[in-house]
């Protein structure tokens, strides 16, 4: 039966190439759509990890829900053991401190208030790979009193590199206290929100600014970002449940869940899209192949075929030309995926960002499944109503279709 249908379908050249034309261009399409929106979801992910977040983070319990407010009520007082727990993990890069505070910059003039981060400048200098330093340099280890702005806050407060700041904020204490800084660069992420408030200044430094030694966050950095869960059903195994909760990049950043929500939903419905055009297209050529050929079908039947056997046939024949049209779609989808990846596609910063970017077309199983999937599925469909009224057509009436 393959061996019959195969010669089936290349009967009409013409038509079948038409048919899987039409089917190739659909399956191309879902593998370049669905590529595009992978590389958003894989670079937008990277750029929150290696700008802001890290992979993973460990915290006092309670400290992601209600330490924005008051992060001095979430001190670790020894992060260091953490840390060293942490470093044994084989997939674990390195991991830091971060200590957290909220006050005032002031540049002799005005006052802006900031979200602070105290952070250990050489491993924050590895791990921010993706923090574009847009003016100055980052920050050393040696800068006991060098801050380093967003540039939302350094166009609120008109400051350059070497300008004068003084940093007043709340000790764990209650007390005031202001420490002064010298502004060693000027900082661009992903995020306008972000660079609007943020500030960092050395570890060393925020300890003098808050009178402790602890951290209220320590920072994962991973070898490969698809060990994130694994390591972190490691690290919960590690910590004490009831003190320390660790919380993914993924969870950390609501705005990256909500995007991929909204991705993936307008890929469903262009998925629907293209399986619906694929019918339309596909199930007028696969009409018009089979109703032409009743008198063929009458024939078969006269002979003692049964009904069944003229369905299986027409199937059979649909299936081989998804087959051959899905493949054909995969294998030209992947290598435009390639060529369009080597060039690149500029894109503007997306909204509530600062930065363009340069998208590729990531050639994924899934998608390439996916794309498959479709092409096959639609063309099965279109043949299944036609093959189903031939089968049961009288072989009289079929027969006649010969005259």
């Amino acid at each position: 039966m393959f061996k019959l249908a195969l010669r089936n379908i290349f009967r009409h050249r013409v038509r079948t190439s038409l048919t899987l034309a039409a089917i190739a261009f659909g399956v191309i399409g879902l593998v370049l759509s669905g590529g595009f929106l992978r590389d958003i979801f894989i670079q937008l992910g990277e750029v929150l990890i290696h700008t802001e977040s890290g992979h993973l983070q460990v915290a006092r319990a309670g400290y992601f829900s209600y330490g924005s407010r008051s992060p001095n009520g979430y001190f670790i007082e020894d992060p260091s053991k953490i840390q060293d727990a942490i470093a044994a993990i084989p997939e674990v890069d390195d991991t830091m401190d971060r200590v957290q505070f909220s006050g005032l910059l002031n540049n002799g003039r005005s006052d802006w208030p900031i979200l602070g981060e105290g952070v250990e400048p050489a491993k924050e200098a590895k791990l921010g790979s993706l923090m574009h330093i847009i003016a100055g340099r980052q920050l050393a280890e040696g800068d006991t009193t060098g801050l380093l702005i967003g540039e939302g806050v350094a166009k609120a407060l008109k400051l350059a590199p070497g300008a004068d700041v003084t940093l007043l904020l709340n000790t764990p204490e209650g007390a005031l206290n202001s420490l002064d800084f010298v502004v060693v660069g000027v900082f661009q992420t992903f995020s306008r929100d972000f660079d609007a408030r943020a500030v960092r200044i050395s570890l060393k430094a925020a300890h003098e600014l808050l009178g402790t030694r602890g951290a209220n966050i320590v920072v994962v950095s991973l070898k490969k970002t698809s060990d994130t869960d694994y390591v972190a059903a490691k690290i919960r195994a590690l910590v004490d449940k009831q003190k320390f909760e660790v919380k993914t990049w993924v969870q950390l950043n609501d705005f990256y869940e909500k995007t991929i929500s909204l991705y993936d939903q307008q890929f469903g419905f262009l998925q629907m899209i293209i399986l619906a055009m694929l019918l339309l297209s596909v199930v007028n050529s696969v009409n018009m192949t089979v109703f032409e050929r009743v008198g063929e079908f009458g024939t078969m039947l006269a002979l003692g075929n049964r009904g069944s056997h003229v369905f299986r046939l027409i199937m059979t024949e649909s299936v081989m030309l998804g087959i051959i049209g899905g493949g054909l779609g995969v294998v030209l989808g992947t290598v435009l995926a390639e060529v369009i990846s080597a060039v690149g596609i500029p894109m503007p910063p997306p909204p509530n960002a600062n930065v363009g970017y340069v998208a590729h077309i990531q050639v994924e199983p899934r998608v390439l499944v996916v794309g498959f999937a479709i092409g096959l599925i639609a063309t099965t469909l279109a043949a299944l109503l036609p093959a189903m009224r031939v089968s049961r057509i009288h072989v009289v009436e079929a027969l006649g279709r010969n005259v």
